[in-house]
């Protein structure tokens, strides 16, 4: 039975994007693989609006290995994907192999889930016209300028997509994103 799930990072990815997808994933009983522009260690950072900040302040976080390069990735072996952010979107959206196993996630209508700058992944992909997405609003542009629909919710199911606009939002978005995976593990 299917049950692996890729897990889309680089550099500076948010720690909190990254692992409660991570570990939410072990526990309904699928295998997170996390997919990198290489596969090697990466390190994540911390991201918050500070008390009297206007903009986000970056800590170093965790680091994690990556288990898969995207070039190595055929997307038939997997049972969905998430997109994890900070700022690490913006750096790998442009990656070729990226754009090409976004684009058959999207086709495929297989479960996927974006949260925060994950957003600018699907949207660089040509993957979010007329698709109801959240994310942070720092990220509306990117989203709407592609085709998108900006919801400040936190959670919008959209179909097979399912969005979040920050960590704060996973208890609200991840689980309905794991029910999606069971869905189609039993299909």
């Amino acid at each position: 039975m299917k049950n692996r799930v890729l897990i889309v990072i680089g550099d500076a990815a948010e720690t909190l994007d990254t692992m409660y997808p991570y570990y939410r994933l072990i526990e309904g009983g699928f295998e997170p693989v996390v997919a990198a522009p290489e596969k090697r260690r990466y390190q994540m950072v911390l991201h918050e609006v500070k008390p009297g900040w206007t903009i986000t302040k970056e800590w170093e976080g965790y680091s994690i290995e990556a288990d898969v390069a995207f070039s190595e990735i055929d997307p038939q072996d997997y049972l969905g994907i998430f997109y994890s952010g900070g700022r690490a979107p913006e750096y790998i959206r442009e990656d070729p192999d990226l754009i090409r196993i976004t684009q058959f996630f999207f086709e495929k209508q297989a479960p996927i889930a974006s949260v925060c700058h994950g957003v600018e992944i699907p949207a660089r992909a040509g993957c979010v016209t007329g698709r109801r997405m959240a994310t942070v609003p720092k990220c509306k542009f990117d989203l709407e300028v592609c085709g998108g629909i900006f919801v400040d919710e936190p959670c919008v199911v959209d179909g097979n997509l399912v969005s979040g606009r920050t960590y704060h939002d996973h208890g609200h978005f991840v689980g309905p994103w794991i029910q999606l995976l069971e869905e189609a593990q039993r299909s």
